[in-house]
């Protein structure tokens, strides 16, 4: 009975893991960008909970990612399309660096200080994705928005 039940979560895991791939494989550049903002957030505040129970381990797993994304966000930014793209990589940089901090030093703080930088961000790509139509946006990502 149990290897059943475990069989049957693992399909589920499987179909949600395909589901995720399917997602992010037909999402438009706007949306690939709000996921990856979206996700970014949920490792912080993940990461937070674990800090705040020291639970060493999640924490650092959910930074680690945290910084991934980052990185990502980081490399795909292309700061001479637009006014902003140097003070938007700036601010990449300085929460890159407090992400490694807060996985060194345990320090809950830096986390917390990231996720009130980024949060503002997510919402605001949000608002912006909301705006633009889905067709306007594609051709706008690689040029006015700064976003390869």
């Amino acid at each position: 009975m149990m290897m059943a039940v475990m069989s049957m979560m693992g399909g589920t895991q499987a179909r949600r893991a395909q589901l995720n791939r399917e997602a992010v494989l037909s999402a438009t550049p706007v949306r690939l960008l709000t996921m990856l903002y979206d996700r970014l957030l949920l490792d912080l505040n993940r990461a937070e909970a674990a800090q705040v129970v020291e639970n060493w381990q999640v924490a650092s797993e959910n930074l680690i990612h945290a910084q991934a994304i980052v990185s990502e966000l980081s490399t795909s930014l292309n700061v001479a399309a637009w006014e902003g793209g140097e003070g938007l990589f700036a601010i990449y940089t300085y929460v890159s660096n407090s992400l490694m901090s807060a996985n060194i030093h345990r320090d809950v703080d830096r986390t917390r200080e990231s996720i009130a930088l980024l949060e503002p961000l997510r919402q605001t790509w949000h608002e912006a994705a909301e705006l633009v139509p889905a067709q306007t946006m594609s051709a706008h990502l690689g040029g006015e928005l700064g976003i390869a």
